[in-house]
């Protein structure tokens, strides 16, 4: 009897070629998906070499001193670009970002408030204690409506941004208590809505291919250019707000006041959250 063996099957090169492309594929993307599981939050586009068009670290001198210049106007009290993150939502029907709290009363001789305070829609414990956080706003109106003769100024407003599954709020209050300097504080918090976690001002110069180094010589050039206006203004006889241009508080690590938009990053030294002083830099990115 003949036994007739089946042929043995043959991969031609175009065939094995296919596959080895599949096989190469299948590990590269499980590799990508692990690393930003277990490690970071990166721009899928960034890793496989598709640059996006950006205005973050590509701007002209004239475009930063613009910007500079149109800050005051951002605090709009909105939420822009709030993407589809229904499931990360508190309240459903409601934006990722909402006015909690307005209030405008004057008082002739006692005070003048004028207040929008957000809230952060999130559920989810870090933004829990953010929004705690965000409550001093209104304690502080609660203390100036009960004050008498204090002749009070105080502002809050706000504004808000999500830009690739990074939410960024950023809040600003003004007061003015009688004869006491103005005094300007700037918070922001930063949420990544994809990780559930609070990103640093580090994390997004990787997000954003933006080098660490380069930014934070910026940073001191920065500073320094505006010490040197203090220490001119100085000279005439003024009494001005000076800044420790060797201190740590302007490396990237130490930098905790930022906010970033589709088009720019925003790092805020706000001197006025620990001093009475209305004082502040703003690097533009």
């Amino acid at each position: 009897m003949k036994v007739v063996l089946p042929e043995e099957k043959v991969f031609n090169k175009k065939q094995i070629a296919v596959y080895v492309t599949i096989i190469i594929i299948c590990i590269v993307s499980l590799i990508i998906a692990s690393y930003v599981q277990f490690y970071a939050r990166v721009d899928f586009g960034r890793i496989l070499g598709i640059e996006k068009e950006t205005k973050i670290g590509n701007k002209t001198e004239e475009e930063i001193e613009l910007l500079k210049a149109e800050f005051e106007e951002i605090f709009d009290n909105q939420l822009k670009n709030e993407e589809d993150h229904e499931n990360k939502k508190k309240e459903k029907k409601k934006p990722l970002v909402y006015t909690k709290t307005e209030k405008k009363e004057n008082k002739e001789n006692n005070y003048e408030v004028e207040v929008s305070i957000p809230y952060i829609n999130i559920d989810n414990a870090i933004v829990e204690k953010y929004n705690k956080e965000i409550e001093d706003f209104e304690q502080k109106v609660d203390s100036i409506l009960k004050s008498e003769n204090k002749n009070t100024i105080y502002t809050v407003d706000y504004t808000a941004n999500v830009k690739e599954g990074i939410l960024s709020l950023m809040i600003r209050s003004n007061l003015k208590e009688g004869a006491s300097a103005q005094r300007v504080i700037i918070q922001t918090y930063n949420y990544d809505l994809r990780n559930n976690k609070e990103i640093s001002l580090e994390e997004v110069l990787r997000v954003e291919n933006l080098n660490k180094v380069e930014i934070e010589n910026k940073i001191k050039k920065e500073i320094e250019i505006a010490q040197k206006k203090v220490d001119d203004l100085k000279n005439l006889g003024y009494n001005i707000f000076s800044r420790d241009t060797g201190s740590n508080q302007y490396r990237i690590i130490n930098s905790k006041e930022f906010y970033l938009t589709e088009n720019t990053l925003y790092i805020i030294y706000a001197y006025g959250n620990e001093t009475f002083t209305s004082e502040l830099d703003l690097v533009v990115i």
